[in-house]
């Protein structure tokens, strides 16, 4: 029965979509090798859209494979974790997996049966030409198998940032509201508080007429802790392994819930934001999507990532009239970059679900994605950067790839009409909901060119607005990362395929107690009355997570932090030693 109603649903939300003309995908208008039409469920860790994908991707998966994606997304159904338990326990997680590969994680859905090994699909395909990095993921799972590909996968050194002109992380701010006060410097994290105030009181509202604040957070993406915490400690070196932050260059690790830890610092900062109105009031009830949607409207001065920010507001009218978000310079920080690895990232794989009706199909769906012209097309607006699909947003020309008229509409004006042919309807609507990279933001495609359109030589034109020529005169560099790599003001953790090691059942019922106890407190803490409540539930914080188990969590996250640190250097001597 429980089958039977989730096929209903699937039908009913397809018979819906079709009623509606919400770009629903003809069965039969486009040729394709695949006769069966099928709808597949994306259990996707990474979305943060649930439902079924339409619009131009959309169409180019119809295309291809005769097939529509309905994606599952644990960001958006809330639940997290429950929603992959209870559909672990119902004995399908989807014909398409897109979740974390960590050992503990990646052995239990192999040994519940969840996934397929793909060996006898996969032997053939293009993807194989990463079969080093396959098999590495694979390695210490049971029984021997193809099970999982690993993502974010590069042929560069592991202490090769990997990123292309922006860093993952950085101070990112409204930089026309910076520049009206005079380039005011930051000496240090708090002391960016103020100049914040003050951008917000140069500009309280939008043109809408909508009230402006520096921070606003959602609660999808919280974990071991809460998420929006996490980010500015990566603007001095630091990133979260459990309950631990640690240093990129392995000289030191925190606790996240001690007092003096970098993570209560910040929330410290957020606390004091809060209290100087400049904390979004929406943010307890906000998720991903509705915070894009303020940084499209002007409503949020501030943001730790330029692929948000500089996505959702730096369209080419804004940055014409010098608008937009850049890095700007806090004097003691030292950005975390994830360097390149080999066996790329287990953090996130994609597998086949087991109990898929056309397991040939996934597995050509998955090879498509980790091709030159899949890379392209699905790493649309999201950190990848990437230009869209051939022929429609770009073209190779003789000096290199170039965008197109409607490419430089879609992507440098914010939105398009999108051709009929194409798919229709608007461009921004199309794109692909999956979220994730096949390979880092610094690959180049087949014909050596990055897959990043915005490191293209073709656009310097459009990198010479006046927000751009103004913000290269201030900080002296032609881009971010050289900025930072020039000041030595980046900190790159080195990339290698560790994965830690499964929890027994017993410790992930601890973690998770843990785990959801310091979320609930991390948020309590900024929107506290005052100081005195703040170290108030700080202690509170702190004695129930100790008493949940935690001193014993943190302990195991510390022996598993110091073997991925080890195993990082590692990989530099290994690569080193590859080199020669």
């Amino acid at each position: 029965m429980k089958k039977f109603s989730g096929r209903l649903a699937v039908l009913f939300l397809t018979v819906s979509f079709w009623i509606n003309g919400c770009s629903f995908i003809s069965e039969s208008k486009d040729e394709s090798p695949y006769e069966e039409f099928l709808v597949i469920d994306v259990f996707d860790g990474l979305a943060n859209y649930q439902g079924i994908q339409s619009g131009w991707f959309a169409k180019l998966v119809k295309d291809k494979f005769n097939m529509q994606l309905n994606i599952i997304a644990p960001n958006v159904a809330g639940g997290g974790d429950t929603l992959f338990e209870v559909r672990c326990a119902a004995g399908n997680l989807g014909d398409i997996i897109i979740f974390s590969g960590e050992k503990q994680v990646l052995q239990n859905i192999v040994t519940s049966g969840l996934i397929l090994d793909m060996e006898p699909y996969i032997k053939d395909k293009d993807i194989m030409r990463f079969e080093t990095a396959i098999r590495n993921v694979n390695n210490s799972i049971t029984p021997k198998g193809l099970f999982a590909i690993p993502t974010e996968l590069s042929s560069n050194a592991p202490t090769v940032p990997s990123e292309s002109k922006e860093p993952t992380y950085g101070p990112y701010i409204r930089w026309d509201l910076y520049k009206e006060l005079g380039y005011p410097k930051i000496g240090t994290l708090e002391e960016l508080l103020p100049v914040l105030k003050q951008m917000q009181e140069l500009e309280p509202v939008t043109e809408a007429g909508e009230k402006t604040y520096a921070f606003s957070f959602f609660r999808d993406w919280d974990a071991n802790l809460m998420n929006a915490a996490k980010q500015p400690c990566c603007f001095y070196g630091y990133d979260e392994s459990g309950f631990v932050l640690v240093k990129a260059d392995s000289s030191d690790y925190q606790s996240i819930i001690d007092e003096d830890s970098l993570y209560v610092r910040v929330l410290k900062w957020y606390f004091d934001a809060n209290q100087m109105g400049l904390v979004d009031p929406d943010s307890p009830t906000l998720n991903f999507q509705g915070l894009v949607e303020k940084y499209e409207r002007g409503q949020i001065l501030y943001s730790p990532w330029p692929w948000v920010a500089q996505q959702h507001y730096n369209i080419i009218s804004n940055k014409k009239t010098g608008k937009g978000f850049m890095m700007a310079d806090i004097e003691d920080m030292q950005i975390y970059s994830y360097g390149c690895s080999v066996n790329g990232n287990y953090k996130t794989i994609v597998a086949v679900g087991s109990q898929t009706k056309d397991p040939e199909r996934m597995v050509d769906f998955i090879n498509w994605l980790y091709s030159p012209d899949g890379i392209a097309a699905n790493g649309v607006n999201s950190m990848a950067d990437t230009a869209g699909p051939e022929g429609l947003c770009w073209e190779y020309g003789e000096d290199g790839p170039y965008l197109t008229e409607f490419g430089k509409k879609a992507l440098l004006e914010g939105d398009a009409q999108v051709p009929e042919e194409w798919g229709g309807g608007s461009w921004k609507d199309g794109i692909s909901m999956l979220n994730f990279m096949p390979v880092t933001k610094c690959e180049i495609d087949d014909q050596g060119y990055y897959y990043s359109f915005q490191m293209w030589d073709s656009l310097n034109d459009a990198r010479s607005t006046p927000l751009d020529r103004n913000w290269k005169e201030i900080m002296k560099a032609e881009t971010t990362l050289e900025y930072l790599i020039g000041n030595q003001k980046i900190m790159v953790s080195p990339g290698c395929g560790y994965s830690i090691p499964p929890e027994t059942s017993e410790q992930a019922a601890v973690r998770k107690q843990c785990r959801n106890a310091i979320q609930r407190y991390s948020w309590e803490m900024i929107f506290a009355k005052d100081e005195e409540e703040f170290y108030s539930l700080l202690r509170e914080m702190q004695t129930e997570a100790i008493s949940l188990g935690y001193e014993e969590m943190f302990a195991l996250d510390m022996e598993n932090a110091k073997a991925r640190e080890e195993a990082r250097w590692e990989a530099v001597e290994q690569y080193k030693n590859d080199d020669k």
